[in-house]
């Protein structure tokens, strides 16, 4: 992990999930990203290595599916409820605002990720009915003992996951494989590198419905 001296700009495009940080705390790491972080914690009477530990507790270890084969069903449901859904309600709407600042102030240069901040609103949107529909109709037939009753919920959820998948490529399209120019500005980088976190993210949340959580529940 870095150390209290390295700037804002390289926590911020180096460390996924640390521009999200250190905007909760008010800590300005595009225009004022050459401060160091602590001098930047001195003059707002935060502490440093504070700052530190929670940029390092954003960063997730991948999945260990021998974890999730004997958990209990309804612990698991919980689980991505908790560890994914409630992620992505907090994660989407701070990257549409954050890609929206990116196309507004780079709006006249050719590298601009055109077209990308309406793509992650449907997205959202998209995402946001997926769930609403997980959580409220097929985790509770999970959770109630009735998964080998849910075939059709399941095909359902699937579908809209290869859907996922589909936005997920049209979002690395747009945004150059998640490379930013030599222009970008911090925020343009923070920006493509929680974009690459989202996508990890979802993959191994679709990966672990789809390969654990489904093919369980419909054994029930």
């Amino acid at each position: 992990m870095e150390s209290i001296k390295t700037n804002l700009a390289k926590l911020a495009t180096e460390h996924p999930g640390a521009s999200r940080v250190l905007h909760g705390r008010g800590l300005d790491y595009c225009c004022g990203g050459q401060r160091s972080l602590e001098d930047a914690c001195l003059e707002r009477g935060l502490d440093p290595s504070e700052i530190l530990q929670e940029i390092a507790a954003q960063s997730h270890s991948p999945l260990e599916e021998q974890s999730f084969t004997e958990l209990p069903l309804r612990d698991l449901t919980h689980f991505i409820v908790e560890r994914y859904h409630e992620s992505l309600r907090r994660e989407l709407p701070e990257l549409i605002a954050l890609a929206e600042k990116v196309e507004t102030k780079h709006a006249a240069k050719a590298s601009c990720p055109a077209g990308l901040t309406a793509h992650l609103r449907e997205c959202h949107a998209g995402i946001l009915d997926h769930m609403e529909k997980e959580e409220q109709i097929l985790f509770p037939l999970i959770c109630a003992g009735m998964g080998s009753q849910a075939a059709g919920p399941v095909q359902v959820m699937e579908d809209e996951h290869r859907e996922h998948a589909m936005n997920l490529q049209r979002t690395r399209e747009l945004a150059g494989d998640f490379l930013p120019p030599a222009e970008a500005c911090t925020s343009w980088r923070a920006l493509y590198l929680r974009l690459h976190e989202l996508e990890a993210e979802l993959m191994e949340h679709i990966h672990l419905e789809n390969n654990v959580l489904f093919p369980r529940a419909l054994c029930e």
